[in-house]
């Protein structure tokens, strides 16, 4: 059962605001998600980061800190 609940924790695992926001600098805000998955993706962003921002919801975002609080709510 521990083995299970493990499993279950790395799948819900996040990366923080600081991994996120390396591969999100030079965006021009407002954003949506596609601009946002788009960047990350040009910039290098491991399979942490991407599945995360892949989680948020579609919406505008005004700064890296909305950002980073919808990646928070993934928790």
């Amino acid at each position: 059962m521990a083995k299970q609940q493990s499993e279950r924790h790395e799948e819900r695992q996040v990366p923080n605001p600081v991994q996120i926001q390396k591969f999100l600098g030079g965006l021009d805000y407002p954003v949506d998600k596609r601009q946002v998955l788009d960047k990350a993706k040009a910039e290098g962003a491991d399979e942490l980061v991407m599945d995360a921002l892949e989680r948020i919801p579609e919406r505008q975002y005004d700064s890296p800190v909305s950002i980073s609080r919808e990646v928070g709510k993934l928790e």
